[in-house]
């Protein structure tokens, strides 16, 4: 039974919900068709309560991290709103956990359904974007991670999708 939830969470294409509420609903999927092995959770599941949200990321990148560079882009109501490029590891006083970890490779030695996967990341962080009022509609959201300056090497892409059900003002 957990081989199939294993498979059903990380098959490129399913969509993965994060939360459901009387008034909030995130989910999202990959961008691409190869698997990933990558699990998200943000907790509390409201806008109403203004409190900042706890994110839960376990991931095994397939490339070194040695270089991040984030692109994030959020359309509301079908008009691009945000469009956020920011380098998170550089190789040099990089401050996030995420930075300098090792591309994902299965351990042999385990003889499990799935095998024990090596230089998984796993952290925790606050989103702060939960004390934003977000009108009541749905929101489109695109996170990119490439492993070089150029956005030319992608070793992630998820596409999000928001349905805000009621006004937070």
């Amino acid at each position: 039974m957990f081989g199939l939830i294993f498979f059903i969470l990380f098959t490129p294409g399913v969509s993965e919900f994060l939360c459901r509420s009387s008034d909030l609903e995130i989910s999202y999927t990959f961008c691409d068709s190869t698997a990933h092995t990558f699990m998200f959770n943000v907790t509390p599941c409201s806008l109403m309560n203004k409190s900042i949200w706890k994110a839960a990321l376990t991931w095994v990148p397939r490339s070194d991290i040695t270089y991040l560079k984030i692109i994030f882009k959020v359309w509301y109501d079908g008009v691009e709103v945000l469009h956020w490029k920011e380098v998170l590891c550089s190789g040099t006083d990089d401050e996030y956990a995420v930075c300098g970890t090792l591309k994902g490779r299965q351990c042999e030695k385990h003889t499990m359904p799935f095998p024990h996967l090596a230089e998984t990341l796993a952290t925790e962080f606050d989103i702060k974007g939960s004390r934003i009022t977000f009108p009541k509609s749905h929101y489109d959201i695109v996170l990119q991670g490439f492993s070089d300056d150029s956005e030319n090497n992608r070793i992630i892409c998820l596409n999000f999708t928001m349905i805000v059900k009621q006004d937070t003002f």
